[in-house]
């Protein structure tokens, strides 16, 4: 079916078609390493092609300002329950067209510029939606940061500390570079004591979360936000939770529309709905625990080749290399390197870097994508292998590593048929 959408995309305008089909031979051929990115299902994905992207339905189920909505209301009716029922909470709002117009949206809600915020700095793992100087999170809002001890894990008593003599209106907690689970309660815990709201994003963990394998943010904190298209392995999208008194107090539906977006986008919001209802199997708990069986697996086995890993290893579906035992070696660079041989990761900064963003001393790596291709524990040996080959002697073993990417990708097609 998949096959047969792009040949008939490609009949309609060739110049186009061409690039889908290259880019669906690129994510065959590669090794998906970005702990961000990951394999939607066939339905969700021929769902956001589907006839419900001509609709307009701008406001909420049953409250629209524009007709012929009976349909899309049910859809739609559907994401919210399913959303509430797959993370245990009293309000969903899967209008977000991505996890930042939700994180926008919250922040609106709960402050007016220029209050007090706390958040993770994005060099210790933070995103840029939670205070970074370049987003309109730290342009309208007077962010102050935490970050990580020099193990690499974060210090609750010392954000306690800056929480109590900073006192912030909002908390953020929640990372998007973070091997660690983190502690929920404790930052409710610190919340309280200071006076704040706690907003959590667990975009990154919201598939372990929705199985069980990670602690819910939900029971601690006032607010919740994620995207649908990590872990969660739905389409690229955000979604709000939260309880009903919270949402009606902050006015979380008026604060995403109209105020920060206008209409939904129903196809995307039907992808939804089918991937909250996919996430409610019990393969999907299966496929969560592998995630975590494989990240922990290509952990180890990256240390035994001699790679450092920011807190030395893994609790969730990502790790973070620290490159600076290796001379001369960036992030941007390694990710280069990786992208000649088939395997596709991202730089990232690590704690105290010392070179810019843009190029960075590390690079981030999560297995949710190997793992929706079927790839297991046994596989993680030689991809490190091949890393840690690409980083320290790519010109010597430049082919070899290629050939054995693309014999590990080609044993794991994606939608075959």
């Amino acid at each position: 079916m998949i096959k047969e959408v792009m040949d008939y995309i490609e009949k309609a305008d060739p110049e186009v078609g061409r690039e889908i089909w290259k880019e669906y031979e690129r994510q065959q051929q590669n090794i998906e390493l970005i702990a961000s990115e990951n394999i939607i299902s066939a339905a969700s994905m021929l769902a956001m092609g589907s006839v419900l992207t001509n609709k307009y339905a701008e406001g909420y189920p049953g409250k629209r300002y524009y007709g012929g909505c009976s349909v899309v209301d049910r859809i739609e009716s559907i994401a919210i329950e399913r959303a509430k029922k797959l993370f245990h909470c009293e309000y969903a709002n899967v209008q977000p067209h991505s996890g930042a117009q939700a994180n926008m949206a919250v922040m609106m809600a709960l402050c007016s510029p220029g209050d007090k915020v706390l958040g993770m700095s994005l060099d210790a793992g933070g995103h840029l939606t939670h205070g970074s100087s370049v987003n309109f999170s730290g342009r309208y809002f007077s962010v102050s940061s935490y970050g990580i001890n020099e193990a690499g894990f974060l210090d609750y008593d010392e954000i306690e500390e800056t929480a109590l003599r900073l006192r912030p209106k909002l908390i953020i907690a929640g990372a998007s570079a973070y091997p660690r689970i983190i502690d929920f309660r404790r930052f409710r815990e610190i919340a309280d004591r200071c006076g704040a709201i706690l907003w959590v994003d667990m975009a990154h963990i919201a598939g372990l979360v929705a199985a069980g394998l990670h602690p819910s943010p939900i029971p601690y904190a006032h607010v919740t936000t994620t995207t649908t298209h990590k872990t969660l392995r739905g389409p690229r999208g955000g979604l709000i939770l939260s309880d009903k008194e919270t949402a009606e107090r902050f006015q979380l539906d008026k604060n995403l529309f109209p105020g920060s977006q206008g209409g939904p986008l129903e196809h995307v919001i039907a992808a939804k709905a089918i991937c909250f209802g996919e996430a409610m199997k019990p393969e999907f708990s299966d496929y969560q625990r592998q995630i975590l069986k494989n990240t922990r697996a290509l952990a180890e086995a990256l240390m035994l080749q001699g790679f450092r890993l920011v807190s030395g290893g893994t609790e969730n579906h990502l790790m973070l290399l620290d490159l600076t035992n290796l001379p001369g070696l960036s992030g941007k660079d390694f990710q280069n390197r990786c992208d000649e041989v088939h395997i596709t990761l991202n730089r990232n900064a690590i704690p105290n870097d010392p070179r810019p963003h843009f190029i960075t001393s590390g690079v981030r790596i999560g297995t949710a994508a190997i793992s929706s291709r079927g790839f297991t524990e046994a596989e993680m040996e030689p991809i490190a292998e091949c890393l840690w080959k690409t980083a320290a002697d790519f010109e010597k073993s430049k082919e070899e590593v290629l050939q054995t990417i693309l014999s590990l990708s080609a044993a794991h097609p994606i939608y075959e048929g």
